[in-house]
């Protein structure tokens, strides 16, 4: 479901292409375990789309499973029948104890 042309910036400021995305996600320590969206709200038009939303990833990155609470906004388009996404950044992370509220 990524666009060829995929890029994304993460929490820490990595950027990624669609190839070193998939492959920080599959190939390294990381094993994902959830993702919680809340907050969703979807802007979109023809044949694109913007999701923000506060998010929780819970990953283990070898020492037991962690949460990670942040915002995160990404940008979908339409190619052919399906949607896809384009690019999209998550963060800044917020402190373990935070609770977002309010748009």
């Amino acid at each position: 479901m990524l666009h060829p042309q995929f890029r994304w910036f993460s929490h820490t400021g990595e950027r990624f292409d669609r190839e070193s995305y998939v492959q920080s996600n599959t190939g390294g320590a990381n094993r994902w375990d959830g993702q919680e969206l809340s907050e969703v709200e979807v802007v979109a038009h023809p044949h694109t789309a913007v999701l923000r939303c506060q998010v929780v990833d819970t990953v283990d990155r070898g020492s037991g499973p962690e949460q990670f609470r942040m915002p995160m906004t990404q940008v979908w388009v339409r190619r052919g029948d399906r949607w896809v996404c384009l690019a999209g950044h998550a963060g800044p992370r917020f402190p373990e104890n935070f609770v977002p509220t309010g748009p």
